[in-house]
């Protein structure tokens, strides 16, 4: 009778009838009055909800002392009543450290106990009743894991980290499939990259055990790999790479939710923004003929719902970053109508509302998120990201500084406190929170960042890391002018991003932060040669989908959402900054005409933003502008002047030889023929021959006639000089004309010099 009770017991719960399995469990319990039966039995309470009978049911007959399960049942349930406290008064607050030594050979006892042939040392084959042993031990152990576990979900209610660290790591070292663990120390970043990659490698995956022994090495590998996956992206990109590839190739699980959003992230710290939406849209579509090469705009509402919480936080960070304001809209109205109560959808919401410039509105929100949640990551660093974005620096130290509290791990908190203090002129904190990033992204020694080798390629990081620290510190380093270690760090910053196979386009301001270095230590060439790379990879769109600086597509699909801009840069601004960047090189090397042209390009880009930013950077390149209109001026005046005496003096030469050689009608003659002659000259010899042939053997005549054309013509000059400067500032009064009296000397230069020189640059300009 009790078998059939059971085999009804679970055919109830297997259709989801909670009651009827309830009613029957207890009159199982009631005819056989064992353990296993009560510990079943309060199982559906707690699948049910019914923490409080779960835990009466239990209380009985001292089933918690007497039963590891029992034990790890009763604490679960007062973890699910936030009663912290309790639960570690059943489990106590000390792992058992020493399963982990002996979890190694009782575990390959236990494969070998599993199979039929094996004979013991007495010549025995095993019995039932040691493999029933052997059974109940090899759960007890995976229950003693599972409570660690419990452990550390307590000390981290009561903000104890570093003892809720341990207590996963314990869990996993104790059962290495104990995967809630794992994934609480890869989730909340409670270790570096460096060490996530250490603790992966010291885990004992052959202990796995599989129903079938032969393929026990297999499934050992499979485990592993699977874990590899959920490491940070910074930690070893090869690594991760190898692993995704083998199980999307070999283990066709290539559309798989798990390993797509782990390419996912691989893209998104790669700042391929556009490829990673693809992955990310494509999680969330149900469609099983979605292609991945392309990314639909028309996918129904309510296919996204229903999908792991971990694709959300990247989902929003993509369309944020690839501009789509639209799709976060309608995403973030969507959730709000369906999930109202996960702490994903106030996420959405703040990033809709901080992609808008609703600041006030956006950390409302992102405090909400982090209250439903308090270990969400996005959640906090979205909230320090709104003060941050008012330039309130002291709330936003704050809040950053209880993410790095909160995350441990994670070297994004360490970052964004360091460019804080840099933005506060704080220069030697800022160096010490970016220096304790690079150490925590790449786990490289402390202090080793200052000191890196002369060659870029061989001091890389060896673990990967995050480009954007070593930006950071070079612009520390550029502020203490310590301008070798700003270019190498540059440099560094620049080689790591190619080797990580970032997008070239979001570390143009890396490359044109180098640029500024190199025009301060003066190698002026250098400088040029990387405002111009910057300026050709930003015009060129490598990005795919999207073009961050052209805003439109560069190639693929015309539907991807596009961006004005890479990782918040806006477009215009960096743009003009870089063509007056450009200007400043130009005006340094001499080559005016060139720098005029940079800085007209710069206003024009600058003026064109509509305000903010950008357009307060025009007034700097108007500046420089102007100054460049008024060196050009000066030398086109310093090479005519030398054109116009050089002219003088060889037409008064020639004029005085020919005076004495030619007499009465031959002279007249002769005159009469160079007249007709000069028609045919082109129009910068004209004047000179026209002032050398009038020349009589009056000599105050010749020069009154001299100075009457060079005046009308310096006159003209003028007035055009006047007009372009005026066209660059609107605001000054017009500078009076010259006075045309005979006091104006030959040390003036030409005017007709001048003339020239403004047709020849605007004609340049135009090309």
């Amino acid at each position: 009778m009790e078998k059939y009770l059971r085999s009804w017991r679970q055919d109830a719960l297997n259709r989801g009838q909670h009651d009827s399995a309830i009613y029957i469990g207890d009159k199982v319990l009631a005819l056989s009055n064992s353990d296993s039966d009560a510990f079943w039995l309060a199982q559906v309470h707690f699948s049910n909800n019914n923490f409080t009978r779960a835990l009466a049911l239990l209380s009985r007959k001292d089933l918690v002392s007497r039963s590891t399960a029992c034990r790890y049942l009763a604490a679960h349930c007062y973890i699910k009543q936030n009663q912290f406290d309790q639960a570690l008064t059943i489990l106590g607050e000390h792992n058992p450290t020493d399963l982990i030594r002996s979890n190694n050979s009782r575990r390959k006892i236990q494969h070998l106990n599993g199979q039929t042939h094996v004979t013991l040392r007495n010549g025995k084959t095993p019995t039932s009743r040691d493999r029933a042993e052997e059974k109940e031990e090899a759960n007890n152990v995976r229950f003693e894991a599972a409570m660690c576990y419990l452990r550390g979900l307590c000390f981290a209610k009561q903000n104890a980290f570093d003892r809720a660290r341990d207590c996963y790591k314990d869990a996993v070292r104790i059962d290495v499939q104990c995967f809630e663990a794992f994934d609480q120390l890869m989730k909340n970043s409670l270790m570096s990259p460096t060490e996530e990659l250490e603790f992966l490698e010291s885990l004992d995956f052959d202990s796995v055990s599989s129903p079938d022994p032969s393929i026990a090495q297999e499934a050992a590998h499979l485990t592993k790999m699977l874990y590899t996956t959920r490491l940070s992206k910074y930690s070893s990109p090869s690594i991760l790479s190898d692993a995704t590839e083998t199980l999307s190739t070999h283990y066709n699980l290539a559309q798989n939710p798990d390993i797509l959003l782990s390419r996912a992230e691989a893209l998104y710290t790669q700042c391929r923004f556009a490829e990673a939406l693809e992955l990310t849209s494509s999680i969330l579509s149900t469609s099983p003929s979605t292609d991945l090469t392309t990314t639909s705009p028309s996918i129904p509402a309510h296919n996204h719902l229903g999908h792991a919480p971990g694709v959300y936080p990247l989902h929003l960070a993509c369309l944020y970053e690839t501009g789509a304001t639209n799709s976060l809209f309608l995403l973030a109205h969507m959730l709000a109508d369906h999930a109202p109560e996960e702490p994903y959808t106030y996420l959405a919401i703040g990033v809709y509302y901080l992609s808008v410039s609703k600041i006030a509105e956006a950390r409302r929100f992102f405090s909400k998120a982090s209250l439903l949640d308090p270990h969400s990551a996005p959640a906090w660093i979205g909230f320090a990201h709104t003060f941050a974005a008012e330039g309130e620096h002291d709330q936003a130290i704050a809040a950053y500084s209880t993410a790095a509290r909160l995350f441990q791990g994670s070297h994004l908190p360490q970052l964004f406190l360091g460019m804080q203090h840099l933005a506060l002129n704080n220069m030697s904190l800022a160096h010490e929170y970016l220096n304790a990033a690079y150490t925590m992204s790449t786990g490289s020694a402390p202090g080793s960042v200052p000191s890196l080798p002369a060659n870029s390629s061989s001091g890389m990081p060896p673990q990967g890391g995050d480009p954007l620290v070593l930006n950071e510190l070079g612009v520390v380093f550029y502020h203490q002018n310590h301008l070798t270690a700003a270019v190498e760090l540059f440099r560094q910053a620049l080689t790591l991003a190619a080797s990580l196979r970032c997008e070239p386009s979001a570390w143009i301001a890396t490359r044109a932060n180098l640029g500024h270095a190199l025009r301060r230590m003066g190698r002026l060439p250098e400088s040029l040669r990387e405002f111009d790379e910057c300026l050709r990879v930003g015009a060129g769109g490598n990005s795919l989908g999207f073009s961050p600086f052209l805003g439109g597509g560069a190639g693929g699909s015309a539907t991807v959402p596009t961006a004005s801009g890479v990782g918040g840069y806006d477009d215009r601004g960096l743009v003009g900054s870089l063509h007056t960047s450009r200007g400043l090189v130009l005006l340094e090397l001499g080559r005016t005409t060139d720098a005029v042209t940079a800085l007209h390009e710069a206003v024009r880009v600058l003026g064109a933003s509509g305000g903010g930013d950008a357009a307060g950077g025009a007034g700097a390149a108007g500046t420089l502008l102007s100054r460049a209109l008024e060196i050009w001026a000066l030398e086109g005046r310093e090479r005519d002047h030398q054109g116009f005496d050089g002219g003088i003096r060889s037409s008064n030469s020639r004029s005085s030889t020919r005076s004495h050689d030619l007499k009465g009608k031959d002279r007249l003659a002769d005159d009469t023929s160079r007249r007709r002659a000069v028609r045919h000259e082109p129009y910068q010899e004209e004047w000179t021959d026209e002032v050398a042939h009038v020349a009589t053997p009056d000599t105050a005549e010749t020069e009154t006639l001299g100075e009457r054309v060079e005046m009308e013509l310096d006159e003209e000059a003028d007035g055009l000089l006047r007009r372009a400067l005026g066209r660059v500032r609107p605001g000054r009064s017009r500078r009076p004309a010259l006075p045309t009296t005979p006091e104006m000397n030959a040390s003036e230069s030409p005017a007709t010099g001048r003339s020239r020189g403004m047709r020849s640059g605007r004609n340049q300009s135009r090309q």
